[in-house]
């Protein structure tokens, strides 16, 4: 039955060889919608890996308009009693605030000077937005990746008089790390209730990169003017100290053994008046990300589906011929009382011989085209988003800066690789469709018997 088959396979070459293609085609596609399913994976562990089990306190805008700028106003020791909560691992707490850089330059472009009246450039010609925070490396821009430390070290919790600066402002400015400059209130912002008129000595600890995404109004949207300071720093500038400040909002991190949802419904019974605040689990404040996300298992998903489906029908037609080409054959076969199940297994073999071949080389094609397939995928979906974004924030006239790019972030890249257990998936899936189709081109010819199919061929 074996050298039968290969005979066959090798004496019909053409048709061999079509069917062939046709397998090797379509299970190149389906490994190749596998490997991009598991790179988008791969992709979402590592961007949401930081935040999966956390959830970020931020003012309910419905009844707390903020600060008089429209910043957070969320209150220190609200941070604290929840921060002391069972369930709670960690936690970081930012500050948004402003100061003038003394003696030292911003950073301008033709779009912001444009923008910029000769009264705002005297009142804010010099400043630069402030983050406070009492750990950088869990501060949402990093988080989100705007922003990305390139030289130095993070800010931790015990640091008292300390920034990261954008490099290109420490360039512009000849400054470096442990350096110092000086920061000093704004009178003229509407945040600095007080009027305090504090001048702060800072030390540079590290450097971050980061530019915007999109176009920017004003100076101090750029991300080249922020500084990311420590939390005492931040609250000083305004007349506060760290238990008087308000905060833009904080994120807090659940314990690995504790239900998030759990935790949350829980915090209710605390006497915190949340009419005023909202929690919200930290990776909803990225919706275009996993947008973005299941944009590319929609399209995977429909071309695994659809190369299966495309490879059934084919190759049933293609069997189907095949099969009528051959009533004489199997004819003669069955009159020489071969049974039916051993000529259909002569062509389960025939299959196995053209679709071997082709599974090895679907591994080999879809490990040459899988990457450059699946970032055309990636760019078709990130374009679309972009494009609906763009069209939002033109007629909300939103922003932009780091807060709001980070809102917008979508995936940038996938490294997708043929993994072992797409291979086996696609092996069997496409098996099953193969015997399927094998199933329903062969049944019809092998009912009959052999003097109706003698007939049928002539």
């Amino acid at each position: 039955m074996i050298k039968n088959a290969f005979a066959y396979v090798t004496r019909k070459s053409l048709k061999s060889l079509i069917i062939l293609l046709v397998i090797l085609a379509m299970s190149t596609l389906s490994l190749i919608s596998l490997s991009i399913k598991d790179a988008t994976d791969r992709a979402s562990e590592e961007t949401f890996g930081n935040i999966t089990n956390s959830f970020s306190m931020e003012i309910n805008r419905q009844v707390n308009m903020g600060t008089p700028r429209g910043g957070g106003n969320v209150k220190g020791k609200d941070i604290k009693k929840i921060a002391e909560a069972e369930g709670i691992d960690d936690y970081v707490k930012r500050i948004n605030s402003v100061a003038d850089l003394v003696d030292h330059d911003i950073i301008e472009t033709d779009e912001t000077r444009a923008g910029m009246s000769e009264e705002r450039a005297k009142n804010f010609g010099r400043t630069v937005m402030l983050t406070g925070v009492n750990d950088s490396s869990k501060e949402t821009k990093f988080v989100s990746g705007a922003y990305k430390l390139v030289e130095g070290n993070h800010l931790e919790a015990q640091d008292k008089n300390k920034i990261l600066m954008h490099k290109d402002l420490a360039a512009k400015n000849n400054l470096k790390i442990g350096d110092k400059l000086k920061i000093k209130s704004n009178l003229f912002d509407a945040d600095n209730e007080k009027g305090a008129d504090e001048t702060v000595e800072v030390e540079i600890k590290g450097l971050f990169d980061g530019h915007n995404e999109g176009g920017v109004t004003a100076a101090q949207e750029l991300y080249e003017n922020t500084l990311i300071t420590d939390i005492d720093t931040a609250a000083k500038v305004y007349g506060n100290t760290e238990d008087t400040a308000v905060y833009q909002d904080a994120t807090f991190f659940v314990k690995g053994d504790k239900d998030l949802d759990k935790v949350i419904k829980n915090l209710g019974k605390l006497d915190i008046n949340w009419r005023e605040y909202n929690l919200i689990k930290s990776s909803s404040n990225y919706p275009l990300l996993q947008q973005s996300i299941s944009g590319i298992y929609g399209i995977a998903n429909k071309l695994f589906a659809g190369s299966l489906i495309f490879a059934g029908i084919v190759v049933s037609l293609l069997l189907l011929l095949w099969m009528n080409a051959r009533k004489k054959e199997i004819a003669v076969l069955l009159s020489l009382g071969i049974s039916k199940a051993k000529i259909f297994g002569q062509f389960v073999i025939e299959l196995l011989f053209i679709s071997i071949p082709a599974f090895i080389g679907s591994y080999f094609l879809a490990d040459y085209t899988g990457k450059m397939i699946g970032n055309n995928i990636l760019q078709k979906v990130t374009g679309d988003i972009a494009k609906q974004v763009a069209k939002q924030a033109s007629s909300s006239q939103l922003g932009g800066g780091a807060e709001v790019d980070g809102f917008n972030k979508t995936l940038t890249s996938l490294d997708v690789n043929i993994m072992p257990k797409s291979i086996v998936y696609v092996v069997i899936f496409m098996s099953l469709v193969l015997l399927i189709s094998l199933v329903i081109s062969s049944t019809k010819i092998l009912k009959k018997n052999p003097k109706d199919l003698l007939i049928d061929t002539n």
